[in-house]
């Protein structure tokens, strides 16, 4: 807005997706031409699983399953059996 009153170049307010005219209300974020619901899977920061308390860990190595606990990742557990790092199942 050069003047301050409320004029200023077409589609370069903060409502218009960035470029050009029209863009809609959006942002310039998801729902343009190909975007949208669907894209993403909403995983949270590092595509994280999500697979919750419940489940097992085995090891990579002999196959020995164990109970997944609450609040330890499975490679922090070792195998009963082999002493190596297990993973989730």
């Amino acid at each position: 807005m050069p003047r301050g009153d409320g004029t200023g170049p077409t589609g370069m307010g903060p409502m218009t997706g960035g470029k050009g005219t029209g863009g809609g209300a959006g942002s310039g974020r998801g729902a343009g031409a190909g975007g949208g619901a669907g894209s993403g899977g909403g995983r949270g920061r590092m595509g994280g699983k999500g697979l919750g308390p419940d489940g097992e860990c085995v090891c990579p190595q002999c196959g020995e399953k164990a109970p997944h606990q609450r609040g330890i990742p499975c490679f922090e557990q070792k195998c009963p059996k082999c002493n190596t790092s297990m993973t989730r199942a």
